[in-house]
């Protein structure tokens, strides 16, 4: 049986939490703030371009179909900023 997008994103967002959890149970002592800062800041980029893609995949509206694509598109420039 075929799975469907919502089972799929279900399955990300469970992928995704597992992987936050294994990071923070990580020992980050030596990491000084402005790299906690910066992982953060990776972490909460990557949720927020998780999250536009889900809505760019269920939006049918040409107008916010462009503005989630736009946000994409600066997210991920943020993200590659980063790396």
């Amino acid at each position: 049986m075929a799975r469907g997008w919502e089972s799929k994103a279900v399955e990300d967002q469970i992928q995704e939490a597992e992987e936050r959890a294994r990071r923070a149970a990580e020992p980050t002592l030596d990491e000084s703030p402005e790299a906690r800062a910066r992982r953060e800041r990776l972490e909460t980029l990557r949720l927020s371009r998780s999250r536009t893609l889900d809505q760019l995949e269920r939006a049918t509206n040409r107008a916010h179909r462009e503005m989630l694509g736009r946000t994409l598109r600066a997210l991920e420039t943020e993200i590659e900023e980063l790396n």
